[in-house]
């Protein structure tokens, strides 16, 4: 995965940056500092406090990007060589990432259908109408034993019991945001998109360290904004922080006669 950013055009700082989850306040994190292709980009807990470059510990460099001066690119993995026919899954221009410091979003554009169709397949340019916005994902703590078993009781005893009396309890979701893009850039014609999570994957209380990111494929996005949760809202927002070379001192003044 690679961003392309300009200072202007894209939203992203010169120099070295940080890119922070609002909603997790996690980091984007290179995991396991994998420098090789397809090394995965999570979330994780910020491992470096200073944001001057000279302090900082070099452990900490797997969350820290840079734009790349000679191809105005952030790289995350190197380009894999061309394969025909061309593009592929596996062979593609890179998307492009923009930030927006006013909303905090970072979205995602393409060149290509990022569904990649194999020859023979039916191709749609419904890609093209749609947005792609980089969203965290909430991460449940597993299940208890006396949960699981409550929702034993409530699917098969009390669904049962209900449907006798002509009502039918509510068919479980399908499918949940985190099917939308796996970040392997394999989309569908019907994404779920973020305001459709039901208020159980709401909740982001699991004590494992690491989150994951996905990109929502959004039909329209003015109406999804309307309709999404505070929460779903805050899981889209980025705060993005520039390094500094030297640390700021702050002048003093001698207020004495003649200073």
């Amino acid at each position: 995965m690679t961003m392309t950013a300009g200072d202007e055009d894209y939203g992203f700082p010169a120099g070295y940056f940080v890119v922070r989850s609002t909603a997790s306040d996690r980091l984007l994190d290179v995991a396991g500092e994998n420098v090789k292709d397809g090394g995965d980009i999570i979330l994780y807990p910020e491992k470096e406090k200073s944001l001057v470059e000279g302090f900082r510990n070099p452990t900490a460099d797997n969350q820290v990007f840079f734009i790349d001066p000679s191809g105005d690119r952030l790289v995350l993995r190197h380009r894999r060589p061309t394969t025909y026919p061309y593009p592929n899954r596996a062979s593609h221009p890179f998307p492009k990432f923009r930030y927006n410091k006013d909303t905090g979003e970072i979205t995602v554009h393409f060149e290509y259908d990022p569904a990649y169709p194999k020859p023979g397949e039916p191709k749609s340019d419904a890609w093209k109408s749609k947005t792609y916005v980089l969203t965290s994902v909430p991460l449940r703590k597993p299940r208890t034993v006396l949960e699981d078993a409550g929702q034993f009781i409530t699917t098969n005893i009390f669904g049962p019991i209900i449907s006798g009396f002509g009502v039918h309890p509510p068919t479980p979701v399908q499918a949940t945001p985190e099917e939308v893009f796996d970040g392997k850039i394999e989309l569908k014609d019907d994404e779920v998109v973020e305001e459709e999570r039901r208020e159980e994957d709401e909740v982001d209380d699991s004590p494992e360290l690491f989150r994951k990111l996905k990109v929502l494929a959004i039909v329209d996005k003015e109406v999804s904004d309307k309709t999404l949760s505070d929460k779903a809202k805050e899981r889209r927002k980025w705060v993005v922080t520039g390094l500094r070379k030297s640390n700021a001192r702050v002048r003093t003044h001698d207020h004495r006669s003649g200073a």
